[in-house]
């Protein structure tokens, strides 16, 4: 894998978590203090680059074929489950991820919170350092993962700081959520990308030596979307002949 492939497969897969974040963040500074929900998001960030900083040398640190299997199967884990979702929403079996909306929900609860006098918002504080954290914690699972089993931690850590930063600048200029972003398509991309780095990771750490080399990459990635795809038009005519209730966007 290339460090180009390996930085832009971080930072499509970290921007992702990084809208959603956004989202949380803004509501929660718009409602109540951007003081309070900018040093929960310091904090958030600070917690995340310290356990990027302890996990990735233990994770680089393990012998390449043992760490490849280990990591080729979270990271199919992980596809598997973003590439369901994104299944589900593209064939009408889920409810599309609406960003608006999370956003005006988050307000809703940031104003009938009770106000703080302290000098933090302590509610504020709290709602922006969850949404960093949780969000966070899959982009250092990514960073981690992606880094180690290629021993380039800081690399990967690069794509990830990236996203953020091109995230952020976004909301700044927009100021407002990122509803526009075809998250669902970057799910797809992304759960596309994690499933088959899993493939053939987990395959080298089995002992398969793939015929192409790192080109296999390319053939199990159009294998995937192609599988995916197909899916997708099955599920959408099968909804077609019998409809079911839309499982919601959270769930």
């Amino acid at each position: 894998m290339s460090s180009t492939a390996l930085f832009v497969a971080v930072f499509l897969a970290c921007a992702v978590e990084a809208v959603e974040a956004l989202t949380i963040v803004l509501a929660a500074g718009t409602a109540r203090d951007w003081r309070s929900a900018l040093t929960g998001v310091g904090a958030g960030v600070v917690l995340l680059a310290a356990t990027v900083a302890v996990l990735g040398p233990a994770v680089s640190s393990l012998p390449l074929r043992d760490l490849r299997l280990f990591v080729g199967g979270l990271l199919l884990v992980f596809g598997l489950q973003w590439l369901r979702k994104a299944i589900l929403r593209a064939s009408g079996y889920k409810t599309l991820h609406d960003e608006d909306a999370i956003f005006r929900e988050e307000q809703q609860a940031a104003r009938a919170a009770a106000p703080d006098s302290a000098g933090v918002d302590w509610y504020t504080f709290t709602v922006s350092f969850k949404g960093v954290l949780l969000e966070g914690l899959e982009v250092a699972f990514i960073v981690v993962t992606f880094g180690g089993a290629q021993h380039n931690v800081g690399l990967a850590a690069l794509g990830a700081a990236a996203a953020a930063v091109v995230v952020l600048l976004a909301g700044v200029l927009v100021h407002r959520p990122l509803s526009r972003v075809p998250e669902n398509t970057m799910k797809f991309a992304v759960g596309a990308m994690l499933t088959t780095f899993g493939m053939f990771w987990a395959g080298e750490g089995a002992g398969v030596r793939w015929p192409l080399g790192d080109a296999a990459i390319i053939v199990l990635l159009a294998l995937t979307l192609g599988a995916t795809g197909a899916m997708v038009l099955w599920l959408r005519r099968r909804r077609e002949r019998s409809p079911l209730e839309l499982e919601p966007a959270s769930a």
